[in-house]
């Protein structure tokens, strides 16, 4: 698996693999019934960086955006989407693309990664940002509408990039 920065044809492969996720309303906020048009402003436009995973088949297998989570005075913490496809998942994907997204992110000078939402059924995505090192620093009680367990908690998860 490569990861490398998204280019502008990549973006049918990418929402193909976004579609899925954002329609299925159990791990994103935006609306089940998004727009490409409005997909591609959240997820390709209003990002800092957007990277692509690129499989032996030279496939789109994932991709991941990474931005400041807050702006100016709070803009030295970073907040990164991740999604990969179905058919990549559960072989080390996620993992990868996370930690890509850590160097990434101290490259580009952040200090700290923030996932703001991270929703408590998702429990594979908990379990890795724990292995990886993030901690949960808020629980948001019944914050997410899951479209099938209804209103659900939802996660501030945190880890410092500095040493």
């Amino acid at each position: 698996m490569i990861i490398r920065k998204y280019r502008k044809s990549d973006w049918i492969e990418v929402w193909q693999i976004i579609e899925k996720v954002f329609r299925e309303g159990e791990t994103y906020a935006y609306p089940p019934e998004i727009s490409e048009e409005d997909a591609h402003k959240v997820w390709i436009e209003l990002p800092k960086e957007i990277y692509v995973a690129i499989g032996k088949d030279n496939k789109i297998h994932g991709t991941y955006y990474i931005k400041a989570n807050q702006p100016a005075l709070g803009s030295h913490v970073c907040n990164c989407g991740y999604i990969v496809s179905e058919t990549a998942r559960g072989k080390g994907l996620a993992t990868r693309m996370c930690e890509h997204s850590q160097e990434v992110a101290k490259e580009l000078g952040y200090r700290a990664m923030q996932y703001n939402l991270v929703v408590s059924t998702n429990e594979d995505a908990i379990r890795l940002w724990k292995k990886l090192g993030f901690t949960i620093v808020g629980n948001l009680p019944k914050a997410f509408k899951s479209k099938s367990a209804g209103y659900v908690d939802a996660f501030i998860m945190y880890k410092e990039l500095l040493a």
